[in-house]
């Protein structure tokens, strides 16, 4: 078993970089229980998807947490495909998915969002266009659980434009959830959210320059909105996918965790010399380690 602990980036008042393996505090020695997420999978017949997902799963399942939150774009597309191609892809995931040995807790990504792109041949009059396929096959697109003291909550950031096309976006709707659902909380209590696309990021000033701009669908537009929400509360991590990157960006004492893809660069190998893997994560009370797992997987 091949273990890569990848480079962090870190924001305090300055920009530091340290490793996961020395945040292996003492107060994790003794994890009170762990789990995985499993991001950007891009699963589809071709490309050896199928391969690789499996030998991530058997990664998994080794490592044994309590269970996996997936952090959307399950799926290659469902946003300009036929229904055929799009009903087969969720068939598939649904399939090999059942070979996880504990709960799996999806989170809708931008490639689940069925038939916005014009392309597609979907008018939007489709019982299943947009959100309709996901929540036919896997369920709500947000919701929250809890395990073991802690809170976790899964958001749906992918919002559709009015020229059928997305943007990152928590609307209103999920807004006013978001506040009845903390209402029940202890505002001790730790929290943890899952967002396909990142609430913050510092992705394109890294690799492409300190100006370079954000496009839309990169980040979650009303970010700062949402966040003011958890103000009041103890917001531990936001995990977050869709860049296929890896980062942990540390504001006001919330991770905001980017994670890298399951599937690399599309099934085609790294992206960004970040290898195919998924995070483990171990808490203790109410504190956590994070480790970035490379399960060793190799483009065939």
């Amino acid at each position: 078993m091949k273990k890569t602990f990848y480079l962090f980036l870190s924001i305090f008042a300055s920009i530091t970089l340290l490793s996961c393996s020395q945040q292996q505090t003492s107060s994790c020695e003794e994890e009170s229980f762990s789990f995985a997420f499993m991001t950007d999978i891009h699963l589809q017949p071709e490309l050896n998807a199928t391969e690789g997902f499996r030998a991530a799963i058997t990664e998994v399942n080794a490592l044994k947490p309590d269970f996996v939150i997936t952090g959307g774009d399950l799926i290659m597309d469902a946003l300009g495909v036929s229904y055929g191609r799009a009903d087969s892809l969720f068939a598939l995931y649904e399939e090999v998915s059942k070979d996880f040995n504990m709960p799996v807790y999806n989170t809708l990504g931008n490639h689940e969002v069925f038939g916005i792109y014009e392309k597609s041949g979907i008018n939007p009059d489709h019982p299943e266009y947009r959100y309709g396929m996901y929540e036919k096959r896997l369920g709500k697109t947000y919701y929250s659980f809890d395990h073991k003291g802690w809170h976790f909550m899964i958001l749906n950031s992918v919002k559709e434009t009015e020229d059928r096309r997305y943007i990152g976006m928590i609307d209103e709707k999920q807004m006013e959830w978001i506040k009845g659902d903390l209402l029940e909380l202890d505002p001790e209590t730790p929290i943890v959210i899952s967002s396909h696309i990142p609430f913050i990021t510092v992705y394109t000033q890294i690799l492409y320059g300190e100006y370079a701009p954000e496009y839309h669908g990169l980040v979650v537009e009303n970010a700062r909105e949402v966040l003011d929400i958890f103000t009041d509360y103890k917001l531990k991590i936001v995990l977050q996918g869709h860049l296929h990157y890896l980062e942990d960006i540390e504001v006001y004492g919330t991770h905001f965790i980017t994670v890298g893809a399951v599937s690399g660069r599309w099934w085609q190998g790294a992206n960004h010399d970040v290898e195919e893997g998924f995070l483990m994560v171990s808490v203790h009370g109410d504190d956590f380690c994070r480790e970035y797992v490379d399960y060793a997987w190799e483009v065939k």
